[in-house]
């Protein structure tokens, strides 16, 4: 029930909007668009295990804590050590199979999904057969920047095109084509003339071409390259490291480096928030309501918090990718040792 709940709520957050950006502006197919959200789902099922063994944990604790069992338990000799101890396990199969859900669906999953982007984005949705259609590119501030014209469509080749490009200040750029195609590196034309036109109407430049790339600005290669390291398992990202990742700046060889701690990382999360979880989750007597729930949200705020932060600070450089990526955990294990080790030792 916790991974689906996270998950549902991701996935009407962030990857909904996800979702209506890649249709907006890079004119791919909502069914296309939707397919690659799904592939990503598994990502985010990594990240949700963590939170549903912390939600199952705290409410199963504090709910037998409220009816008193735990009290019961304790007076017939049985610690809260030995209590735990069935849920530490579980906690260490879900780790276990959080780390082989990432190293073995996850890059799968997302090598799929950007090879559907790839393909979206070559195909333009352009109809086949369609005669006499436009479409248009919006830019972030609502307004025109580029409109498209294409006299008919055949075999995805499209036919005397043309191109109205407003992107550039005070000038304004007309390029006629035969013929051309479209694909991810950008527009390709065949026989046509570009023209520059100043702001007062005045023709500045006329250039010929028989062949034209041109990409329109459209550079697709941080938002494929940007989960690079989640198409790789833990062996394959090791030795993509030990080439030297030739052709990145520093900051996405930083995201990479901790990427590849976070494999291990993440996994153990569901421990130690199990660990944090199990002291919280038994309450005193005299508590008479259920707070699981709420222990269980702070928990996940403060963790990921702490993560946001620790893997921003390790991109620009200022601490070390390990610990980056670990750094989360060191700090909610160190708490939830501490509480759990006065809750064993302490009658509640």
């Amino acid at each position: 029930m916790g991974v689906f709940v996270f998950t549902s709520i991701i996935f009407a957050s962030d990857t909904f909007i996800t979702l209506i950006k890649q249709i907006s502006m890079f004119g791919i197919p909502f069914n296309i668009a939707f397919l690659m959200i799904v592939l990503n789902l598994p990502a985010v099922i990594v990240m949700t295990i963590p939170m549903g063994v912390l939600l199952s944990t705290v409410m199963t604790l504090n709910k037998l804590s409220l009816d008193s069992e735990i009290t019961v338990f304790r007076a017939c000799g049985i610690g809260i050590s030995r209590i735990a101890k069935p849920i530490f396990i579980f906690a260490t199969v879900m780790c276990v199979m959080s780390f082989i859900i990432n190293e073995t669906i996850v890059p799968v999953a997302t090598k799929y999904s950007k090879d559907l982007a790839l393909w979206s984005l070559s195909q333009k949705n352009v109809p086949d057969g369609k005669e006499n259609f436009v479409f248009k590119e919006i830019g972030n501030n609502g307004m025109l920047r580029r409109l498209f014209y294409v006299g008919n469509c055949e075999n995805k080749v499209l036919y005397n095109i043309t191109v109205l490009d407003n992107s550039k200040k005070d000038t304004i750029q007309v390029l006629q084509a035969t013929q051309g195609k479209t694909s991810p590196s950008g527009w390709l034309f065949q026989r046509g003339a570009v023209y520059t036109i100043g702001d007062r109407g005045k023709v500045l430049n006329t250039t010929l071409f028989e062949t034209s790339d041109v990409k329109f600005g459209l550079d697709l290669s941080k938002q494929l390259n940007k989960n690079l390291a989640k198409e790789m398992n833990f062996t394959k990202l090791l030795k993509f490291i030990a080439k030297g990742m030739s052709g990145l700046d520093e900051k996405q060889r930083n995201a990479i480096v901790i990427e590849l701690y976070d494999k291990l990382a993440l996994p153990v999360t569901t421990i130690v928030l199990v660990l944090v979880g199990v002291p919280l989750a038994i309450t005193p007597p005299r508590v008479r309501y259920n707070r699981g729930f709420l222990f269980s949200i702070l928990i996940i705020f403060a963790y990921y918090l702490i993560r946001a932060l620790s893997i921003s600070f390790g991109e620009a450089g200022v601490i070390h990718p390990l610990f980056a990526a670990w750094l989360p955990n060191i700090v909610l294990a160190a708490f939830g040792a501490i509480m759990y080790y006065r809750k064993v030792y302490t009658i509640c």
